[in-house]
Order: structure tokens, then sequence, then C-alpha cells
């Protein structure tokens, strides 16, 4: 896009840069409002399903498509109340921390093949970082509020996120390792072809791993059954009793934003990103600036699209099929049994890629043509000198791909036989 700008446009370097992030900030602000929107819709309708009801038919239609606009405005409308001892400063900013953590985790989180905000070659450790930081607005939230109930409610977000990006983090190693980069342009790249390149399917370390991922994923972002911070039988509504308004909306479409955020690193990390599960257009065969590749890649973003609402889809379902957990029962699910086996699937998938299958499994070396093979032909890191700049560890400045574990493992392995000689 700054190139459109500054060959098309005629705009200097610097202020196509500006209007592009300009442009991208405005466009991914339609995430989490549209979003949220969307999803609360979807939660009244996916209820009312398992509980037997119809949910919104009124507002919009048959299916009350408008009512998630009602909703919006009536918010927009209420009164904006605060209690009178709460801590004016850190009440009235809390919920846009949250937000903004929320928000500004998509920046890293690619859409489509080159539909990033910012490409970042640390991109997962971005994404979990800034997740991470939403935790402070919900424990700011409760504090200031002036309220037992909210503030108990912040300190049991404060302990379950902590406790849970512990094996949420081994989680996503495992992926990080196989594809040899925290590129999640390149992990998604890294997976082309048929489904079964996907790494869900890889090896049966990384099929588990993905539900211990989601496991972790749903109690990081506060929904049921791991909703402590929010139970209304015990904390009236948690953190946010004495919220209202804008600000009440701003925590929600924090939540709904993580979850989509969770989602959709799901969907880059085991299920292929925005490549389909049959390859009927071909990524590499589109030249780029041309009608083909932006068709081929809106085409990537509405998959993606549709496998992250699928994992929200799948959240809001738990939410209203299991009952809430308490919070020993919380606690006891993190320590005794998602780090142990987060550590013991991270173990075995080192083994396994590392030893027993290089490769990956017999299906994937055959389908994976192009990308697996010329990462296995690849030259050796070792052949170049220390100090060369057209190398740099753990992968190639000329290819802007870096190495995988099956990558490394031939070329060491070619290397001991050459010194064998």
């Amino acid at each position: 896009m700054a190139d459109f700008f500054a060959n098309s446009v005629g705009l200097p370097w610097w202020l196509a840069y500006l209007v592009t992030g300009v442009i991208q900030t405005q466009l991914l602000l339609i995430v989490p409002f549209v979003g949220a929107m969307t999803f609360v819709w979807m939660e009244r309708k996916i209820s009312a399903r398992i509980q037997d009801r119809l949910g919104p038919t009124r507002t919009g239609g048959k299916f009350g498509w408008l009512q998630l606009l009602a909703d919006g405005i009536k918010l927009l409308n209420k009164e904006d109340l605060m209690p009178a001892d709460a801590d004016k400063l850190m009440f009235r900013v809390a919920p846009y921390i949250s937000f903004t953590a929320s928000y500004v985790a998509l920046l890293a989180l690619p859409f489509a093949s080159g539909w990033a905000a910012q490409r970042m070659n640390v991109a997962i450790f971005f994404v979990l970082a800034v997740l991470g930081l939403e935790v402070f607005g919900v424990i700011l939230g409760g504090y200031a509020s002036a309220s037992k109930w909210s503030l108990f409610g912040a300190m049991r977000e404060a302990a379950q996120v902590v406790s849970y990006e512990v094996p949420l983090g081994m989680c996503v190693v495992v992926p990080v390792m196989i594809a040899g980069t925290m590129d999640l342009v390149a992990i998604a790249d890294m997976q082309r072809g048929l489904f079964t390149n996907w790494f869900v399917f890889h090896d049966p370390f990384t099929f588990i791993t993905f539900w211990v991922y989601f496991t972790c994923a749903v109690a990081s972002v506060n929904r049921a059954p791991f909703d402590l911070a929010e139970a209304e039988s015990e904390l009236v509504a948690g953190f946010h009793t004495e919220y209202s308004g804008f600000r009440w909306l701003a925590f929600y479409m924090a939540e709904y934003g993580s979850m989509f955020t969770v989602s959709g690193l799901a969907t880059i990390l085991f299920f292929g990103g925005w490549n389909g599960p049959i390859p009927l257009v071909g990524w590499i065969d589109a030249e780029p600036d041309t009608f083909l590749h932006w068709f081929v890649n809106f085409l990537g973003f509405v998959n993606f699209v549709a496998k992250a609402v699928l994992g929200v889809t799948v959240m809001i379902w738990v939410r209203w099929t299991l009952p809430r957990l308490r919070i020993d029962q919380v606690m006891k699910t993190c320590l005794k049994y998602c780090t142990p086996i987060a550590a013991v699937m991270f173990l075995g998938a080192t083994i396994w890629n590392g030893f027993l299958f290089p490769g990956g499994m017999p299906w994937q070396n055959v389908v994976l043509g192009t990308v697996r093979e010329a990462e296995l032909l690849e030259p050796a890191p070792v052949a170049a000198p220390a100090s060369s700049q057209d190398h740099v560890a753990g992968g190639d400045r000329n290819s802007n791909r870096p190495l995988s574990i099956a990558a490394r493992v031939a070329a060491n392995a070619g290397s001991q036989l050459e010194g064998g000689k």
C-alpha cells in the first residue's frame, strides 16, 4: 500500500508510510467494534438454541440482525456512573488499558499473505506479551472501584491469567519449534497444500498440544467455565460491577477482541492460517500487484476469518454447555493437568521432530512439495562463515524464510557425513 501511494499517487515515502499506517489502524478498529457486536448477537442466538429458545427476533427481521446495533446505541446512551469513593483517574483509564491491549495485539496478526498491519519476526512473542497486559486494566478497574466484589474479581483474574500463561506459552513453542521461526506469515506459508500439511496433523504431540492451547486460551480470556472474575452468583458482576455505559462496553470489546485474537493465533499455528484444506488457487503463481494476487489474498482473508470465528463459536458453545468451576478447580486444572501435559508435549514434539521424524509424517513429505523440499535442499547454515552477512542464526537472509528443524537436522547430518569422509 505504501508503494501505491509513493509510486502511483506521488507522495513522499515518509508521507506514504504515514498514510498507510493511519489507514491500517482505522481498518483494524473495525475488528473489535464490529466483531464485538457480531459475537454478542452470536452468543445470544447460540445460547437460545442450546436453551431451546428463539433469541433476538424482533429487531431487524426474523433473525434479529439489528439487535447488535440497538444494543450498541443503548450502551452509548446510558449514564456514566462512578462510585463516590472510587479512584477517579484509574477508574476512567482501566477499561481503555484492556481495550488497547486487545486492539494492539491485532497489529501483528496477519489476516492473509501480506495482509498484516506490521509484519514482525517475533510476532508470536509480541501478541502474547501484549495480551498479557490486558489483565492490568482488570486489576486497576477492580481496585479503583472501591468495591470488595470488584477487588475479589480482579484478584481472581490476575491469579488465573498469570497461571495459565505458563502452559499457554509452552503450547505455542511447539509449532514455533517445528517451523523454526516466530514470524506468523512464514508459519502459515509453511502449511500450504492439503489440510494434511497443517501443523495440527504434523505429529501426535502437536495434535494434543492444540487442545491444551485451546483450554488455556479459554482461561486466559476469562471465558466460562473459567469466568471466575465475573461470577454472578458470587461477585455480583465481578471486576466491572461498578461500570456502566461506554466504559463497560470497552471491557466487553476487549474480551471479545481477545477471543478473536487467540482463535486467530490458533488458526495460524495449527490450522494453516489463510490456506484452505484443498489448494484450489496457487499462492505462488499469483504475481504481486495484480488482480489475481489481491483476489487470492481476499480468499485467504475470508478463510482465515471463517476459521477464527469458528474458534470463537466453540468458546461460546462451551460457555453455555459447561458449568462454572470453583477457584480451586481452576488452579488445579492449570497446575496438575495443563502445565504437565504441555511440558510433556513439548518434550515429545522435540524428540519426534529432532530425531524420529525430522521431515514430518510420511504423507507430509510428499504433499508439502515446494515448501518442505525447498527447505531440505537449502544450503547448510554451517557452510557459511561465522562472519558472513548473508547468513543469520536460524535462517537465510536471502530467502527471508528461517530454516525449520527438519532443514537444520538435514544440514547437520550432511555436514557430519562430509566430516567423516
